[in-house]
């Protein structure tokens, strides 16, 4: 049953020290009436988008030269441009804060600990950019990363950054093909990579893994080894081209910093699709896109204040580690983590929430039911009374994770699920600190974005599932897709369902109080009888029960229609058999509806998933009907597809 009272209510004083009521201030005058919440902020932002943009611009001190346009061809989807007269640098934007205290603080599982003050990280990254600028790398060359989110990771963006160059960067993982079928496609000049890495206790050495790569990248001029594992100096003296970091900035001293101020749209990162339908896409996103988003999202939506304490779970293969690293532009100290969150046990996040007084907590839809499921309650054996905000993304967070987290982390925190995509590398739902929190709700749009949900006949429609849209263009959209002149793929990516309108592919609902839910990507909606539904839906019925750790849902075609078919992870110990079948089925059918309930259930020992932890149900549907993954590269356990090749269960 639905809540009939919110989750959490910001107190009157929060609300009122908040960046977003000193925002919306500022809005009121600029808007030259008052926007007296948070509703009538956002609908002036989308007709009023270069009074806002502006706003936001002046608001959060942005160092460049702004030009007179604000926005060009507006109207238009491609097309659009904003600032085009603008002249900045993102990393200069980045290094132009900061106080005295730490400016990074890293931890790699209990192996390493490492914190740089603000002069420490702008003397790194001026010896790196002084090395980069002896190779000659210049603005639009493309420098790629196979390494962790490590202290050394940013130092070097913002090096690659300040001269105009792009970066590109991927998780150590990764395996050889799936690193090459990235950056192969980029041609960088340069590479840059970790020794190893720890993951869940264990030290993997990937220096046999970075010379394959570099044999067939022959467009580096230079890749750099960094030492995480105490072996980039061997590593690097057994492949050619390769110097270790630390050997190669060592005759070069830290002198000030200088940047290159360029185009608003200048390209900053190349990002790319998850790859599990083909070869990834290489998604490019312009350094003024990416600055004024960010600085919109975590000033106003997060909260985020100069010396604040921000963390984010991620890795350097997913979209999060861009939105992180723009934290320094607001003068917050980055906290990261690299590693397994369960290492040594599920405490080990809190743990290091307690130790450096974490305000910001961002994590995974996924953690928090996993430490819900595990039996911990945070909120009794941690002091997390700096923590302000916890935020989830990367999958629907449902309902019971919502719960768990006042009932079993923090009973007064702001938990702001939030949701986006590497396609925007931002987001169009997200927390809203002034707003109250309901059970499996995300609060509601972002500032600036014109988000609804649509109907097949691109109508809007209220409290009914449908297509998530952006009816107009913003800051953050990609300025193209690499190897793509005529920019078909990109057209054909976002804007063929419905004209000039972006369409996301997210299946999405508006709640009754203004807020939204998530029910999973659209392309893996399931149609049984013709009636569409999300796979969300069935997660968070079933991953209540106890015995079942996750569940993947897929749609099978079966006598000319479609039925729904549920794979479960059980507990250990577990076995299916026909006593959990009809209690799962019971669950589903009260908690969603008749339709819902899957027509087969089947237990399965693993769930694939892609490095950034999200289930890939395509790539299950397609094992499923006796189709080729295309790319299992992109998946974390490729192995897994296995399990779910010729079911008998299936084939009746």
């Amino acid at each position: 049953m639905p809540h009939a009272e919110p989750l959490w209510t910001p107190s009157p004083e929060r609300v009122k020290s908040s960046n977003l009521g000193d925002f919306m201030k500022q809005a009121s005058a600029r808007a030259g009436r008052p926007l007296e919440d948070y509703d009538a902020l956002h609908t002036w932002s989308i007709e009023d988008r270069e009074g806002f943009w502006s706003l936001i611009w002046d608001y959060c001190g942005v160092v460049g030269d702004r030009g007179e346009t604000v926005l060009a061809d507006g109207d238009k989807m491609p097309g659009a441009r904003f600032f085009p007269e603008a002249k900045m640098n993102f990393a200069e934007n980045l290094l132009a804060g900061g106080g005295s205290g730490d400016a990074i603080v890293f931890r790699g599982e209990d192996k390493v600990d490492l914190r740089w003050s603000w002069d420490e990280l702008r003397d790194r990254v001026s010896r790196i950019q002084q090395f980069l600028r002896d190779q000659d790398v210049k603005a639009g060359d493309r420098v790629a990363a196979m390494i962790p989110n490590m202290p050394e990771t940013i130092a070097a963006m913002l090096a690659v950054a300040s001269l105009g160059a792009v970066w590109s960067s991927c998780s150590p993982d990764f395996g050889t093909q799936g690193v090459l079928d990235r950056f192969g496609q980029i041609e960088p000049a340069v590479f840059v990579a970790a020794d190893g890495y720890y993951y869940n206790g264990k030290t993997i050495d990937v220096g046999g893994k970075i010379a394959e790569v570099l044999e067939q990248l022959p467009s580096v001029r230079a890749a750099l080894i960094v030492d995480y594992i105490g072996k980039s100096e061997a590593t690097a003296s057994q492949i050619g081209r390769a110097t270790a970091l630390d050997q190669a900035i060592a005759p070069y001293a830290a002198q000030p910093m200088t940047f290159e101020r360029l185009p608003f749209d200048h390209p900053l990162y190349i990002l790319f699709s998850s790859g599990t339908t083909g070869i990834p896409k290489c998604i490019v996103h312009s350094a003024g896109g990416m600055l004024l988003q960010h600085l919109k999202e975590h000033q106003l939506h997060a909260g985020i204040k100069p010396g604040d304490r921000f963390f984010y779970f991620t890795t350097c293969g997913w979209m999060m580690w861009n939105w992180l690293v723009t934290g320094l532009a607001t003068g917050a100290t980055l906290l990261l983590y690299d590693g397994s969150p369960f290492y040594p046990d599920g405490n080990a996040m809190f743990d290091y929430a307690d130790a450096e007084k974490m305000t910001y907590f961002g994590t995974s839809a996924k953690f928090i039911d996993s430490v819900r499921k595990s039996g911990l309650e945070p909120k009794k054996t941690h002091d997390l009374s700096t923590v302000r905000v916890i935020s989830s993304t990367g999958s629907p967070l449902s309902p019971e994770g919502f719960e768990f987290v006042y009932s079993g982390i923090k009973d007064d925190v702001h938990l702001a699920s939030i949701s986006g995509g590497t396609d925007v590398a931002a987001c169009f739902v997200l927390g809203i600190p002034i707003k109250p929190v309901w059970s499996g709700e995300i609060q509601g749009p972002g500032l600036g974005m014109a988000t609804d949900v649509w109907d097949d006949d691109g109508r809007h429609i209220e409290r009914e599932k449908g297509e998530l849209v952006c009816t107009r263009a913003f800051p953050s959209m990609p300025i193209m897709f690499w190897n793509d002149p005529d920019g078909a793929k990109y057209r054909s990516a976002y804007f063929e369902r419905f004209d000039n309108i972006w369409c996301h592919g997210d299946f999405a609902e508006w709640t009754e109080h203004g807020g939204m839910i998530i029910h999973g990507r659209s392309d893996a909606t399931l149609n049984p009888g013709g009636v569409r539904i999300g796979t969300a839906e069935i997660y968070n019925q079933v991953e209540q029960l106890e015995e079942v750790l996750e569940s993947i849902c897929i749609g099978q075609q079966w006598e000319d229609d479609v039925r729904v078919v549920l794979f479960v992870r059980l507990a250990e110990g577990v076995e299916l058999d026909e006593a959990l079948e009809a209690r799962i089925r019971a669950k589903i059918r009260s908690g969603a509806t008749p339709r819902h309930v899957p027509a087969r259930i089947v237990a399965v020992a693993d769930i694939p998933r892609t490095k950034s932890g999200k289930i890939t149900e395509l790539a299950v549907r397609d094992i499923v009907h006796g189709r080729q993954v295309k790319n299992q590269e992109a998946l974390a356990n490729p192995e897994a597809l296995e399990l779910y090749r010729n079911i008998p269960k299936l084939a009746t």
